[in-house]
């Protein structure tokens, strides 16, 4: 009873702790403090956390593995959805305060971020539809391999990143540099961890 307790109150931490930029978002358009242009300081930070999210749902699977906090994986649906949700304020707020909207296709075809930036966005869209549990059951094996994609998607978030920077590289870099050590991370686990494994069975 007491786990399931713990269980429960972990959850909502992660999920109120989650809501926690929205929340500073929205006292920041409140109180007035998003600078000149409003509607960039939006796109930018709704961009972050998005990208924040998809690299903290990616560090789930080698976190586990290194480390063995099995409960965090209960949690990875979540926080990408999370992802998912700061990504579609970023896109709503990007063509809605920043861009063109009436001239929605041109601005992604004519602009090589904005159609990097978008095919991520369409891939954690995709992710996010079918991540319910009925969506598992029915894909059956073929939603490990879609979800697979959430990876090209992180890649092509960092991209997007990258290419709006105009001078200093220092951030999108960092991110970059995260995103190949979790891509690094996890085929590395599996290659020691299978040579570990082969060594204890020759042992026994």
């Amino acid at each position: 009873m007491a786990a399931n307790k713990w269980g429960v109150a972990r959850w909502w931490g992660i999920f109120l702790l989650s809501l926690g930029p929205l929340v500073f978002l929205m006292y920041r358009v409140v109180s007035r403090d998003l600078g000149p242009d409003p509607g960039e300081a939006i796109t930018r930070f709704s961009g972050l956390w998005a990208l924040n999210f998809l690299l903290i749902t990616l560090a789930v699977t080698p976190v586990n593995q290194w480390l063995k906090l099995r409960w965090l994986v209960r949690y990875r649906r979540m926080l990408g959805l999370y992802s998912w949700f700061y990504a579609t304020l970023h896109f709503a707020a990007g063509f809605l305060l920043v861009l063109d909207i009436q001239n929605f296709i041109q601005e992604i075809t004519k602009r090589p971020y904005i159609t990097v930036g978008f095919v991520a966005f369409v891939i954690l869209v995709m992710l996010a539809m079918t991540s319910p549990k009925f969506m598992v059951r029915k894909l059956g094996k073929s939603w490990k391999k879609l979800h697979k994609l959430v990876y090209l998607s992180g890649v092509l978030a960092v991209v997007h990143f990258v290419w709006l920077a105009r001078a200093d590289y220092t951030e999108p870099f960092m991110y970059a540099f995260i995103l190949a050590l979790l891509l690094v991370m996890r085929p590395a686990y599996r290659r020691f961890g299978s040579a570990g494994r082969a060594r204890g069975a020759a042992l026994n």
